[in-house]
């Protein structure tokens, strides 16, 4: 290397390398060959081998050399030089790469394995993309490296049992639209995407899925059991991703039996009085609150609002789907943030005709417990606004239209007097059932109701701050009393309104 190159890479206050050659870092024990790197590209895809060394992966320069076009030279330092075009990369025995004058660091320095120079294969995403003039993404853990503007959705799968069969639940992020299809004995999941990112697969059988896995670049085979009944999917947007829930019906004799609280299991059985075939409501969202980071209240035998909340949501979601045949929508179905507003958007979007928000409460005095329903309050002039809110359009044939306007965050105005009703059946309904604050039925300016345009309540299910109400919450027979109110309040208000009025 000529002076005038080695002080345009190491300018004298960030490197200075003094090494001889005999300095190199040599490795001899390898352990045995790690899955190799898989390259999508749009020409298609190709593997490049790695090799681990004192457990950490390693990829030699040739073989990046020949796929991507680089020169390589060593020089009489010991210092390996790889170029790109006009842009150049110079290693040594550090776990520092100089990127066109830049400074990155390695997670171990470059090394010799016999004749051949290896280097960490984290140098593909923290020097060699900084240089190349595709796009370079590496997914270390998938043992993926993308080349282009690739669409390819990391997919995670889960199984749960859903009394009376199984629930499972496919997320695709970044959001992949799909489709899902049968053909015999197996369910056909086609992303719209260029590959996919398969995290957890195959899945072990379960019964009634026998399993799941890839069938080519970018479609998912389920392997349904003899026993399945039928299946329904539901695609839903949560977040940054597109998830699949595709609920699998058991034959009667292979019902699954009724799982643990988080799992959620039946609801009693509600009298025959109770159970109408058909439903004027069609859509119900359920919302857990909290998620995520935000863990809401925490009990002081450790439970959590998030975690309970989740748990009870399941639980209802599986028991209105079954006993009443309504669609059940959770705005969320695992452990993440979703904002206030999203919650609120996916009930909107998917024309929900009830939502309930679900929390758990806390108080400075451990002795308060009590569960309360709370709808929306909004002061009067903001209701007399919304409700004016008329505006006078032309139509195409002549003549003029009333468009009614209503702004996103006062939506609820138009619900209030049923949401009040729900509310009001609600309380009716867990009466003698659960314990009740002393003012069951309330209103508060809460921000997850304003915008909700359908019936909405927010339920603060008892107070974790009290010990012996932290037990009854996670119990049972809480548990069971909760959700058979909660379906006996949607039959009873579905056979006296039409929908929310909208």
């Amino acid at each position: 290397m000529n002076a005038p190159l080695r002080r345009q890479l190491f300018p004298a206050f960030l490197f200075v390398f003094a090494f001889a050659a005999s300095a190199v870092v040599r490795l001899g024990s390898q352990t045995p060959a790690p899955t190799p790197l898989t390259l999508l590209s749009k020409d298609g895809r190709r593997t490049i081998p790695l090799l681990l060394i004192n457990n950490q992966e390693f990829v030699a320069v040739d073989d990046l050399a020949a796929t991507f076009q680089l020169a390589v030279r060593e020089d009489a330092l010991g210092a390996l030089t790889i170029t790109y075009k006009d842009k150049t990369i110079v290693l040594t025995n550090q776990a520092l790469a100089s990127v066109a004058g830049r400074l990155v660091s390695l997670p171990a320095p470059a090394a010799r394995a016999g004749r051949r120079w290896l280097v960490p294969v984290e140098f593909i995403n923290r020097a060699l993309a900084l240089v190349y003039d595709t796009k370079l993404e590496l997914r270390k853990s998938s043992h993926l490296l993308i080349a282009g503007d690739l669409r390819v959705p990391r997919i995670t799968v889960r199984y749960d049992l859903v009394a009376p069969g199984a629930r499972l639940t496919i997320d695709a992020t970044p959001r992949a639209t799909n489709t899902v299809t049968q053909d015999n004995d197996r369910l056909l999941v086609k992303f719209d995407a260029d590959a996919l990112d398969i995290d957890n697969l195959p899945l072990s059988p379960q019964g009634l899925v026998l399993n799941v896995r890839q069938l080519d670049a970018t479609t998912l085979g389920v392997d349904l059991g003899p026993r399945v009944a039928g299946f329904r999917a539901t695609t839903l947007p949560v977040d940054t991703t597109m998830r699949v829930a595709i609920d699998v019906m058991a034959a009667a004799a292979e019902a699954p039996p009724a799982p643990a609280v988080a799992a959620a299991p039946v609801a009693p059985d509600l009298p025959p009085a109770l159970a109408p075939p058909a439903s004027a409501i069609q859509t119900i969202a359920i919302d857990p609150g909290h998620g995520g980071m935000d863990e809401g209240v925490k009990g002081a035998g450790g439970t959590k609002d998030k975690d309970l909340t989740l748990a009870t949501a399941r639980r209802i979601k599986a028991a209105v789907e079954a006993r009443l045949g309504i669609r059940v929508l959770l705005t969320r179905d695992d452990d993440r943030d979703v904002p206030l507003d999203d919650r609120t958007a996916i009930a909107n979007n998917n024309k929900a005709d009830l939502f309930i928000s679900l929390h758990a409460n806390a108080s400075l005095r451990p002795s308060t417990a009590g569960a309360t329903i709370y709808y929306a309050a909004f002061d009067s002039a903001t209701v007399r606004s919304a409700l004016a809110g008329v505006d006078r359009v032309p139509t195409f044939g002549g003549g003029t239209r009333d468009i009614e306007l209503v702004t996103w965050d006062q939506a609820q105005t138009h619900h209030l007097d049923q949401s009040m009703a729900f509310a009001t059946l609600f309380e009716e309904r867990l009466h003698d059932r659960v314990r009740l604050a002393p003012r069951a039925v309330d209103r508060a300016p809460l921000e997850v109701l304003e915008s909700a345009n359908m019936p909405a309540v927010l339920v603060e299910m008892g107070f974790l701050t009290n010990a012996d109400q932290e037990k009854q919450l996670t119990g049972n027979d809480f548990q069971n009393a909760f959700v058979q109110a909660i379906i006996e309040t949607i039959i009873r208000f579905r056979d006296s309104h039409t929908g929310g009025g909208r």
